[in-house]
């Protein structure tokens, strides 16, 4: 039992060993692609007004944080963001069930969801500013187009994998189709919901982006767009460094809440 003690506790150092190498070793590699970045531009052996550098991003945010733009921005971003995010949530797991509780609607509906899932969304965003306006709600929706049809039919597949041997036995003991779904089908489709939702902030930023590409006069999807149009380049690389940070940032937490879970169930 000694041996076994001290054999684990051997492989757990060696474990955390690596952890510690691979975040060093990301680490570094951040920062030598900072530095190189910086001396090229400083050297000249790229163009900074075109591919801009660390220093002029940091200097073009610290003059956007002190006249309280940035902040704006980010703020309006993220609010469409979750907004899209929450409601693709709520109306996937209401279409997905209506699906489960209805095979004949399931199987009308079944290759609309698959096209429109296959449509460019981009494509939807013009006629969303036409129909509705340039508007919050506009980009709202154009994030949500982009997200929620490729949930559906995911969390629909996950609802189908299901052990039909637990559903029977629901319905031997006498059990309903709604007991069906909370007792089996839900709970056992929690760990699938988690991924879909890993996926989907991605999918609601990116659509909340091109929404604000074309229709809003705020966020980073603005800042992005009329930056190229007027070359302030630093605004360009800024906004997408901060996409990429509120990304990582989201994606944790929601990795966070799927560890609660299943450490509430261990």
């Amino acid at each position: 039992m000694n041996e076994v003690s001290i054999a684990q506790q051997d492989f757990l150092r060696s474990q955390k060993k690596h952890k510690r190498i691979v975040h060093v070793s990301r680490l570094c590699i951040f920062l030598l692609f900072l530095i190189l970045w910086e001396g090229a531009a400083q050297a000249g052996a790229i163009d900074s007004f075109i591919f801009s550098s660390p220093s002029k991003v940091l200097l073009c945010a610290y003059g956007m944080v002190l006249d309280h733009s940035l902040f704006s921005h980010i703020g309006i971003t993220l609010f469409e963001t979750i907004s899209s995010f929450g409601l693709v949530i709520v109306s996937t797991l209401i279409v997905t069930i209506l699906l489960w509780y209805n095979k004949r609607i399931s199987e009308a509906l079944e290759p609309y969801l698959v096209v429109l899932n296959s449509l460019p969304k981009s494509a939807l965003a013009p006629l969303l500013i036409v129909w509705l306006g340039a508007n919050y709600t506009t980009i709202i929706i154009t994030g949500m187009s982009v997200a929620i049809f490729g949930s559906i039919l995911s969390l629909y597949t996950s609802f189908q994998s299901v052990d039909a041997e637990k559903v029977k036995l629901i319905y031997t003991l006498g059990g309903r189709k709604y007991q069906a779904l909370t007792k089996v089908i839900l709970p056992s489709s929690i760990p699938s919901l988690f991924s879909i939702m890993k996926v989907n902030i991605g999918l609601c930023l990116v659509g909340v982006i091109i929404g604000e590409f074309i229709a809003s006069r705020k966020g980073l999807g603005y800042l992005i767009i009329y930056g190229s149009q007027v070359f302030k380049l630093d605004w360009v690389i800024m906004s997408i460094t901060i996409l990429c940070i509120l990304a990582c940032v989201l994606y944790g937490l929601i990795s966070g809440l799927e560890k609660c879970y299943l450490k509430q169930l261990s």
